[in-house]
């Protein structure tokens, strides 16, 4: 395994930071930045904002109310998928990639079903209701769709009630809707119907041709955006097997010859864009100053890795004593701090804590990272 200092470790380093956007070529909207990762972490949804737009062009200055606005469109939908846990997906992803996960998915939930009773009556029962309660574009808010179950004499509180909704969501019944404001101005999200947002949808699991196709596209999407990656870092980041991954690979290079390429290093054999293959024995080209980029703890930069995720130079995610997430400092993609946002009278302050003290000119590199929080916040920010 290499050394954290080695050349070779910042080279992997450097790539995945082009790769994902989080340096140039960078996306031109949110959600090109979420079709290049195919699927972005989101249950710390204000976090999960700034992932997609801190990978926009910066002349295009993406803010949170654009990723807020592609998430009312539909453009980005917010959903459980692939591990499971909360996912942005494209609109024009999320059919095939629900096809290839929901089996799985419902797998992996079935001893929480058990448990909270949810059979295949009441699956069935809660999903019609649910349906009829958003039908016609009437998105509905959680707290909404729990007084409408319980009308209906179905469970509407703790882990019953959010099973219900899991599994409608992993059945293509209910995905995100238009984000509403409560009346102490914080962002909710509601449930729309499946098809009214997804169109073109297969409609069930993929089987045959049909899911060998859509595990090469994963496949191809996942190692061209995240390389240079292993074969166990796509399983884990997917849910899906190895065995699987590695069909995906086979069928990704007869889909696209000559996108991906591999490299073998560290004992382990990567997969990459094979644009990219060249750059890992060649000269790193190092930045004439430090970059400084403030990360949530769930970013692809940190959750697209599992095998692969020391290269990070650190453990993340990390967990703070009172158990809230901190989130990561990068200095040059390396694991150099934590931090995490509060709001004072309309200000953003940032509590940013480094693992050791900063040059001047990371420094510098940091207030300018703070600074363009502020702007995609639309708030005047500063250190707490």
């Amino acid at each position: 395994m290499s050394d954290d200092g080695s050349p070779l470790t910042g080279k992997v380093r450097q790539l995945r930071l082009r790769r994902q956007q989080l340096r140039a070529p960078h996306a031109g909207s949110p959600a090109e930045a979420l079709r290049n990762l195919l699927a972005v972490q989101s249950q710390e949804f204000p976090y999960a904002r700034w992932t997609l737009a801190q990978r926009c062009q910066p002349h295009a200055a993406a803010t949170a109310a654009d990723v807020e606005q592609a998430v009312a469109d539909g453009a980005i939908l917010r959903t459980h998928i692939l591990r499971p846990t909360w996912h942005f997906v494209h609109r024009g992803d999320l059919g095939w990639l629900m096809g290839l996960s929901a089996d799985r998915l419902h797998q992996g939930n079935k001893g929480m079903y058990r448990q909270t009773g949810l059979d295949q009556e009441v699956a069935a029962r809660s999903g019609n209701v649910l349906a009829r309660a958003v039908e016609g574009g009437a998105h509905k808010t959680r707290e909404e769709l729990a007084a409408i179950l319980g009308a209906a004499g179905l469970p509407n509180k703790g882990l019953p009630f959010i099973y219900q909704l899991m599994h409608a969501e992993i059945s293509r019944i209910l995905v995100s809707g238009t984000p509403v404001r409560s009346s102490g101005g914080a962002l909710k999200q509601t449930y729309a119907l499946f098809d009214e947002r997804i169109t073109g949808s297969t409609g069930g699991p993929l089987t045959g041709t049909d899911r060998e196709q859509a595990l090469g596209q994963l496949a191809l999407r996942y190692f061209a955006s995240r390389g240079p990656a292993t074969v166990k870092d796509c399983a884990a980041w997917s849910g899906l097997t190895m065995k699987d991954v590695k069909l995906g690979l086979d069928v990704a290079r007869e889909l696209s010859p000559g996108t991906l390429g591999s490299a073998s290093f560290d004992g382990l054999e990567f997969h990459l864009a094979s644009e990219e293959v060249e750059g890992l024995s060649g000269p790193r080209h190092e930045a004439a100053l430090p970059r400084v980029d403030l990360i949530q703890c769930y970013d692809e930069y940190v959750m697209g890795y599992s095998q692969s995720r020391h290269y990070l130079g650190g453990t993340a995610p990390y967990l703070s004593t009172d158990n809230s997430p901190l989130h990561v400092v990068l200095v040059d993609g390396r694991l150099a701090g934590w931090w995490r946002h509060g709001f004072i009278n309309g200000v953003c302050e940032l509590d940013i804590r480094m693992d050791r003290p900063t040059t001047p000119d990371e420094q510098t590199a940091l207030d300018a990272e703070v600074e363009r929080y502020g702007r995609f916040l639309g708030l005047p920010t500063k250190r707490a």
